[in-house]
């Protein structure tokens, strides 16, 4: 019996479908693999067009390549499009934007001279791979991560808040103290010196040179040591509360122990039917 159109059309959807979505199979697995290739060689192919002797060498060549992988790319974005269940659903999930933006800045650059870096976006679809290799179960603990992040959003925010109000004053007594003499030619700039000097990297661009603007920088630098300390224990805190929650509930799940109820004895395998002590029969699971 002959297959109307419309069935064929719709076996062809399901057909390619399970290819580009279902990594189960040999043949979606294959496709995915193979995806994961053409991500990794144009990530390396924008890297190298930054590094100006490759790009002296090799410019035309990176430039064809980063095309025929956009090209690439883009078919496997309609092939989604195509055969996904629901499409928009798809395109407004979080890999469907990350497909769409990797192709994007290909077509940008024709008009953005130096779009092209922002190709490197790719490296988000690299996030396949956890369910290429079946590591989504993994994707628990980040979970976690983010509950505990969740949990301590708003003590985070009082402590931002804090921060930049002490880096405020700070540059603006240091701006006072040392004046556009010393490099400090205005208090955006003495902000920023505050912030440089408050977080503990000390780019050195700009350092104070009297005794009053030296012993308020030591004060800032000390400031530094203590304020970091602070967002670190309150999200270790949080993700120690989580990850309680978290061990509290996979408890939960578990069944009760099996107790035999004439000798007391626990630990009883799964599938055991009497007591490993007495005998006694145990009662069901």
């Amino acid at each position: 019996m002959t297959r109307p159109p419309g069935d064929r059309r719709a076996g062809w959807r399901v057909t390619l479908g399970n290819v580009v979505f279902n990594n189960d199979t040999p043949a979606g697995r294959a496709f995915d693999l193979v995806l994961i290739v053409l991500i990794l060689a144009s990530i390396g192919v924008v890297m190298l067009d930054s590094v100006r002797p490759f790009r002296a060498a090799y410019g035309p060549g990176l430039k064809q390549v980063e095309w025929v992988l956009t090209l690439l790319f883009s078919l496997e974005y309609g092939l989604r499009l195509v055969t996904a269940r629901h499409p928009w659903n798809y395109a407004r999930s979080f890999f469907g934007l990350v497909d769409l933006l990797s192709i994007l800045p290909g077509y940008l650059a024709l008009f953005v001279p130096g779009a092209e870096t922002l190709l490197i976006v790719r490296v988000l679809r690299l996030l396949r791979i956890f369910r290429i290799l079946k590591l989504a179960r993994f994707l628990s603990e980040a979970s976690v991560l983010t509950e505990a992040i969740r949990a301590s959003a708003a003590k985070i925010t009082v402590f931002l808040v804090t921060v930049l109000t002490l880096v405020t004053i700070i540059g603006a007594l240091m701006y006072l103290i040392e004046g556009p003499a010393n490099g400090f030619t205005s208090i955006p700039t003495s902000i920023y010196w505050a912030i440089v000097t408050l977080t503990t990297v000390g780019y050195g661009d700009i350092a104070p040179k009297t005794p009053l603007g030296k012993g308020l920088a030591s004060l800032a630098m000390i400031l530094g040591y203590g304020i970091l300390a602070v967002p670190t224990g309150i999200v270790t805190v949080s993700l120690a509360r989580a990850q309680g929650a978290q061990n509290q509930g996979a408890q939960d799940r578990r069944p009760a122990p099996r107790v035999c109820p004439r000798c007391g004895l626990e630990g009883h395998d799964p599938d055991a039917r009497f007591c490993k002590r007495c005998g006694e029969e145990l009662p069901s699971a």
